[in-house]
C-alpha cells in the first residue's frame, strides 16, 4: 500500500510542469494585453507594435483590450483581479505610478501587479489650443495670471498622470486653472482641439500628430533639459524652475503569476523591442525604447510613485 502511494506521488510530481517547461509552453493560448485607457494614447501606442511583433514570434495572439476610466485604475483592477496564468497582462503609462499614488484602490498597487519589463520613457508635452494668444510658457503663466480661472485644462482622468502632471505645473506657476478630466487622450485630445479646453500637459506619443500638424501649439517639454526628438522645444523649466516630469510605459502581470513566465516575456519583449520595426515606431513618435529588467521598471514605478505621494501631501489633491 505504500509503495503504490508513493508511486501515486511520484507519478503526480513527474506530471506537475517544471519552470523551465512552463517558460517554453507559454504561451498557449491568446494572451490578452488589458491597456486601462482608450485608444489613441501613448499607453494603446505603445502597446500595439509591442503585441504584434509578440504574436509573430510567439505565435500566438496578443489581444489588445482597451478599459479606459478612472485614471487607469479599471484597468489596473481589471488585472490585478485576473486569473495570474499568463494570459493577462497590462501596458499601462506612468499613471500607474500616478493612480497608485492618489487613489484609495480596493488593493495594494505594488504588491497586486507585478511589473515585467519598462517599454519606454518619454518627454510630456504642454500644448494649448491654437486660439491662445501664447507662444510659449512665460506667455501662458501671463495669461492665466491676466485672468485666473478662466483657462481651462484637461487631463485623461482624475488622479492621473495628466492631471498630476498640469496641476504640479499650476503649484509651482503660481496660476488658477479650471480642471476638467475626460476618460483617456483620445477621448480629451478632440475636446481640446474643438476649444472646449485650452491647455493640456500631455503624453508626446498622444500629441505630437496634432502639434506636428498645427492643430494644437507646443509650447514646452516637461524634461528638465531639450528632448532629442524634439530640439526646437524649450523645457517647461526654462519659465518654471524645477518642473520636471516625464512618462515611462511597462507591462505588468498580476500577482502570483509564475516566475518562469514573468522571466520569459521579459526577454521575448526585450528582444522584440530591437526589432527595427517596432524601434521605429517608438522612435518615431518621440519615445526611447528602454527594455531591461524587470526590477528596472520596479524602481521607475515605485521612485515616481513616492514622488506624486509628495505632491498629494503638498497641495492637498483628494480623488474621490
Amino acid at each position: 500500500m505504500k509503495r503504490l502511494a508513493s508511486a501515486m506521488v511520484m507519478t503526480t510530481l513527474c506530471a506537475l510542469p517544471t519552470a523551465a517547461s512552463l517558460a517554453q509552453t507559454w504561451p498557449a493560448k491568446t494572451v490578452r494585453v488589458i491597456v486601462p485607457f482608450a485608444p489613441g494614447g501613448g499607453s494603446d501606442l505603445t502597446a500595439r507594435p509591442v503585441a504584434q511583433k509578440l504574436a509573430e514570434v510567439l505565435g500566438q495572439p496578443f489581444v489588445i483590450d482597451n478599459r479606459g476610466g478612472a485614471g487607469g485604475a479599471i484597468g489596473m483592477e481589471l488585472t490585478a483581479k485576473a486569473p495570474p496564468d499568463g494570459y493577462t497582462v497590462m501596458s499601462i503609462s506612468g499613471s500607474f505610478s500616478a493612480t497608485a499614488a492618489t487613489r484609495k484602490l480596493p488593493y495594494d498597487a505594488f504588491d497586486a501587479l507585478i511589473p515585467v519589463v519598462e517599454l519606454g520613457y518619454a518627454a510630456n508635452v504642454l500644448v494649448v489650443h491654437p486660439s491662445l494668444p501664447v507662444k510659449n510658457t512665460r506667455d501662458l503663466v501671463a495669461l492665466a495670471r491676466a485672468h485666473p480661472g478662466k483657462l481651462v485644462y484637461a487631463s485623461t482622468g482624475v488622479g492621473g498622470l495628466t492631471h498630476m502632471s498640469t496641476a504640479l505645473l499650476t503649484s509651482m506657476a503660481r496660476i488658477n486653472l479650471i480642471h476638467v478630466p475626460y476618460k483617456s487622450t483620445g477621448v480629451a485630445m478632440p475636446e481640446l482641439m474643438a476649444g472646449q479646453t485650452q491647455v493640456m500637459v500631455a503624453g508626446l506619443l498622444g500629441s505630437l500628430p496634432f502639434f506636428s500638424s498645427g492643430r494644437l501649439r507646443a509650447l514646452g517639454v516637461t524634461s528638465a533639459q531639450r528632448w532629442p526628438s524634439l530640439p526646437d522645444l524649450p523645457p517647461i523649466a526654462d519659465a518654471v524652475p524645477g518642473y520636471e516630469t516625464g512618462t515611462y510605459y511597462g507591462m505588468f502581470f498580476p500577482k502570483g503569476t509564475p516566475a518562469a513566465i514573468i522571466t520569459r516575456l521579459n526577454t521575448e519583449v526585450n528582444k522584440v523591442l530591437q526589432d527595427a520595426a517596432v524601434k521605429s515606431a517608438f522612435e518615431s513618435q518621440g519615445l526611447a525604447v528602454s527594455g531591461g529588467p524587470a526590477a528596472a521598471l520596479a524602481r521607475r514605478a515605485k521612485k515616481e510613485y513616492d514622488d506624486w505621494v509628495k505632491i498629494v501631501r503638498e497641495m492637498n489633491i483628494q480623488v474621490q
